[in-house]
């Protein structure tokens, strides 16, 4: 009788302990236990069981003989002992899965550089700017955003992509999707992922999708099939220009589900600006009557923008620089220019410091997409003949836009490697290059 009662003490010890850690874990963070959705079933955690396991094995020659006693207590212990073993096997199948975030701004080439890792074939699953939903929903009248609530909402819908849960991103998309169907994801088309077989949906004829595959024809897209082709993928990357502070993903390098890693794609900001004023020539309309006539105002709102978009790089890349702990062999810093001129060597680069192989299909899509013809090297083109790219934009700004630039974004500027001109004949100079030889500190190990 004694004998039963300890069997059944145990029982309740094990079961409370299993409880009380789950209780604790849950109130440490939220973001550390999995959100039950349609698309993500919730984990269960894995340290309640090894504590109860743990607990079962203690003085275990009394065990051994109490459980040769009682059959229900050896089935118990036989259901721990395999459920951790198959917890430990997930773990460890997701152990060399990588999740790469592309952090950049418009127009410094990460469409081109996104396509690095959208090219990398079945083990990839590769996002094309997500976030363009968020800011979207999240633009005030002003054509602002509120700086604290995008940036908590680009996080957490990061998160749920990483982890092929598309629920958080769900809410922003725009008519709202219907039994997690849409017809309205932004570039669609643009991710590999999206357009596969296995995510292609049958083509419905009255259905527009302005964002259509142009692979295979595909009818609205089921993000819960979307989730599942998700979750088969060995690694995840996301493209984003949207993010302005870096310091504000840190959640997502200390969420141990997730193994990050941040590549900062960045560009001579003279060289952005002489691309937008062509890519966005409505938007740049105060900047081009400058160029024609009259001195450029240094307190007007678009010069403050300018300098604003310059110093949230600088502090992100001075953040990443730094490496402190959380950002320790996460970091990576890229100028767009030197990938313009020497393509093969940034890729291998790039995908040394994320640990995923760097396959021949990918260097052979580098290889055709660095010599393209002027035909195809389109303003919103991936198909770039790269060393022309890195001077072309010296004979479409003017010297006195140049200056103004130099002035807002001196330090960005100095960071980052960009010679100063001071004349309108060194700016056109090809003799000359702006470009200092610069390493930054690259830790791949």
């Amino acid at each position: 009788m004694r004998m039963k009662y300890t069997i059944s003490l145990v029982f309740i010890v094990a079961l409370v302990i299993i409880e009380k850690e789950n209780n604790i874990i849950s109130r440490v963070s939220d973001k550390l236990t999995p959100k039950q959705t349609p698309q993500t079933p919730l984990q269960p955690s894995n340290s309640a069981s090894a504590s109860a396991l743990g607990l079962l094995k203690f003085n275990g020659s009394s065990f051994t003989t109490l459980s040769k006693l009682d059959p229900v207590f050896t089935l118990m212990k036989r259901r721990l002992e395999n459920y951790t073993e198959q917890r430990s096997e997930v773990i460890g199948s997701a152990g060399n899965r990588k999740h790469i975030l592309l952090l950049a701004t418009t127009r410094t080439g990460s469409s081109f550089v996104g396509e690095f890792f959208n090219q990398q074939g079945d083990n990839m699953f590769y996002l094309f700017e997500p976030l363009w939903h968020v800011e979207r929903s999240l633009t005030l009248e002003s054509g602002g955003t509120n700086a604290t609530a995008a940036a908590r909402a680009y996080r957490e819908v990061l998160q749920g992509l990483f982890l092929c849960d598309f629920t958080p991103l769900e809410s922003f998309i725009d008519p709202l999707p219907v039994d997690h169907v849409t017809s309205a994801l932004f570039r669609r088309e643009s991710s590999s992922s999206l357009c596969e077989e296995s995510v292609c949906s049958p083509f419905v004829k009255k259905v527009f999708e302005r964002y259509h595959c142009r692979t295979r024809k595909c009818g609205p897209l089921n993000l819960t099939t979307a989730s599942e082709s998700c979750q088969q993928k060995e690694h995840r990357a996301i493209k984003s220009v949207r993010v302005r502070q870096l310091e504000t993903l840190r959640p997502l390098a200390e969420d141990p589900r997730l193994d990050i890693k941040f590549i900062q794609l960045v560009r001579d900001p003279r060289a952005v600006l002489a691309s937008r004023m062509v890519a966005f020539s409505a938007k740049y309309n105060n900047w081009k009557k400058w160029a024609v006539d009259g001195d450029v105002p240094i307190d007007d709102d678009e010069v403050r923008k300018l300098k604003g978009n310059c110093d949230n790089i600088r502090l992100s890349a001075e953040v990443g620089l730094r490496q402190p702990s959380w950002l320790r062999r996460r970091y990576m810093l890229v100028r767009y220019e030197d990938i313009a001129r020497f393509p093969m060597r940034k890729a291998a680069e790039m995908y040394k410091f994320t640990g995923i192989p760097f396959t021949p299909q990918v260097k052979d899509w580098v290889l055709k997409n660095t010599q393209a013809s002027n035909e195809a090297s389109g303003v919103y083109s991936t198909q770039k003949n790269s060393s022309e790219q890195v001077e072309k934009w010296r004979f479409g700004i003017p010297y006195k836009l140049a200056q103004v630039v130099q002035r807002v974004c001196g330090p960005t500027m100095k960071l980052f490697g960009y010679k100063f001109v001071n004349s309108e004949a060194m700016l056109t100079d090809k003799s000359i290059s702006l470009i200092e030889e610069k390493i930054f500190i690259q830790n791949f190990s």
